[in-house]
């Protein structure tokens, strides 16, 4: 053999040799490549010990980690909504998911409840990254959300996952307007619609240039017919590159959903509901198919119990204390149990409007129908149910407003009010915005478009055309009269909707102010029971008082 032949064959060897090398290291690599699981949880708002609670994602999380990757994250929502976020302004709740240990966190509208400052300083408190795609800062001032960043990429096993997050841009009116604005500029920008799309889209081809094998969005877009174009879904279908997208907002409960993106390739869709009635579990197998699922029981784990109990009874004993009594229960949803104080009138927001009106001493009182929280049961009330109820911590204000503001005010409120209240066991046509009223009554003619018009922000402009509020009085003196376009009415309501533009309100953001910020929300409401009825709340709310009539 001569001597170019024998190299020949040394290299032939060596290369074999070599690719036998890699190909068991390949081998050995994929048989210790481990599924990677994706916990995840969304609007559990202050939900705290619920159904399976923090305390069984803490148990489950643990069980999980004995033979898989496991990243725990959330989609919104999750500081606001019961006494413990109230009192604490979230902090509780950060310190509960620190224990817990989550690694990825979106913004809900309600992470912004308790103002931007106070956001900021849970961003820096929290041990988990929030991931922000869609909200920008343009101001001049100090950017309060300069915590997030827009993705991660995290590497498990030899497969890279990209996770991004997506906020909705509805937070602007469903948390508080002012809260995005420096002076009378918005200088938080949500991306929105085609935006919202484009901006998510240039994300994701950035983490798959970067080598991500998965994209996950994290979002908080929701899938509600009133949300449209900035649902979960829309995103989805006006988009490529997405494998899985975790939701929250609407509380839907949704396992595992296939939906085509715009390419036609089918994208895992899921949400958990709300208030840890599951948890979701998304799984990665190393062979790369993905599926989602929910889990609704798990033993609680004993630490995260005792940690919960602790924080719990640091308030407790101020807040359980008895301020009032009723003699009926006080529902926020209807006889089956479908929540309807965002889409009819109820006793409890009669009772709520009623307080700001007499505690005020103004003509009209109004109260959003998305801030009554909870119902009161039938018995002793305590400061715990009234923050329930109230767990925002605004504050009560009045102002004078001309009648043409109020109508526009209660045509702003209905524009989602169908004459179907509900259907399949959900409620129909809700908005946050929806006005229980005290001082007004009147008829909403359901066969009338809304012709309400809004800005791109979903703040009130201007009404278009013909109206859907019909036949309003105002009762003036025990009598009722017509409302007068071009009189002066005194107002009351809570800083959130006629100062802060809550909802899209922006009627009486500039107006005369007889009361501002005197006395919070929680307090109007027992300051009324106790003073007014006398420590008990009686039969005559014991049903809706046929103040809004619907046709």
């Amino acid at each position: 053999m001569n001597r170019i032949k024998r190299i020949a064959l040394v290299m032939v060897i060596a290369f074999v040799g070599l690719t036998m090398v890699f190909a068991q290291g390949a081998a050995e690599a994929l048989e210790a490549q481990k599924d990677i699981v994706v916990l995840y949880t969304n609007d559990v708002h202050c939900a705290i010990d619920n159904n399976i609670g923090y305390a069984g994602l803490a148990t489950y999380k643990a069980e999980m980690e004995k033979d898989n990757f496991v990243v725990l994250v959330d989609a919104g929502d999750a500081i606001q909504g019961d006494t413990i976020g109230t009192v604490s302004k979230g902090e509780y709740l950060v310190d509960i998911m620190n224990e817990v240990g989550y690694d990825f966190c979106v913004l809900g509208n309600h992470e912004f409840d308790y103002g931007t400052d106070v956001l900021s300083s849970l961003l820096e408190k929290a041990e988990a990254q929030y991931l922000n795609a869609t909200i920008t800062y343009t101001g001049n001032g100090k950017n309060l959300l300069a915590k997030t960043v827009p993705y991660a990429i995290e590497r498990y096993g030899f497969l890279d996952v990209a996770f991004i997050g997506v906020s909705t841009p509805e937070s602007i009116t469903k948390s508080t307007p002012r809260y995005f604005m420096e002076g009378d500029e918005f200088v938080y920008d949500f991306a929105a619609g085609e935006d919202l799309y484009k901006t998510v889209q240039s994300v994701v081809d950035e983490v798959r240039e970067k080598g991500a094998d998965f994209v996950v969005v994290i979002s908080h877009l929701g899938v509600e017919e009133g949300s449209e174009p900035n649902r979960a879904t829309d995103l989805i279908a006006n988009t490529t590159g997405i494998d899985a997208l975790i939701d929250g907002h609407s509380h839907t409960t949704a396992p595992f959903e296939l939906i085509a993106d715009k390419s036609g390739k089918r994208v895992v869709y899921t949400q958990t509901g709300t208030k840890l009635n599951a948890i979701g579990k998304l799984t990665i197998t190393k062979d790369g198919s993905i599926k989602a699922e929910l889990i609704s029981e798990a033993e609680k784990d004993p630490e995260v119990t005792a940690f919960i109990d602790n924080l719990k009874s640091e308030y407790e004993s101020l807040v359980n204390t008895v301020v009032a009594h009723t003699a009926v229960e006080l529902s926020i949803t209807d006889e089956n149990g479908v929540r309807a104080v965002r889409n009819r009138e109820t006793a409890i927001g009669d009772l709520c409007a009623d307080a700001y009106r007499a505690v005020a001493d103004t003509d009209i009182a109004f109260v959003n129908g998305g801030g009554i929280r909870a119902t009161i049961k039938k018995g002793d009330i305590t400061t715990a149910n009234m923050i329930s109820v109230h767990p925002y911590g605004n504050y009560l204000c009045s102002c004078y407003a001309t009648g043409a503001e109020i109508l526009d005010a209660l045509e702003h409120s209905v524009a989602n009010t169908q004459a179907v209240a509900a259907q399949d066991g959900k409620a129909v046509g809700e908005s946050g915005g929806f006005l229980q009223v005290s001082g007004l009554k009147f008829t909403i003619d359901t066969s009338i478009p809304s012709s309400v018009k809004k800005d791109d922000k979903g703040l009130f402009v201007d009404v278009e055309g013909e109206r859907k509020v019909k036949d309003v009085f105002v009762e003036k003196n025990g009598e009722w009269q017509p409302i007068d376009p071009e009189a002066t009415y005194t107002v009351a309501c809570h800083n959130y909707m006629l100062q802060d533009m809550g909802d899209g309100y922006t009627m009486f953001a500039d107006n005369q102010y007889i009361l501002d910020n005197v006395m919070l929300d929680n307090q109007v409401i027992i300051t009324y029971i106790c003073d007014f009825l006398g420590g008990n709340v009686g039969e005559e709310y014991s049903a809706p008082q046929g103040r809004i009539t619907i046709i």
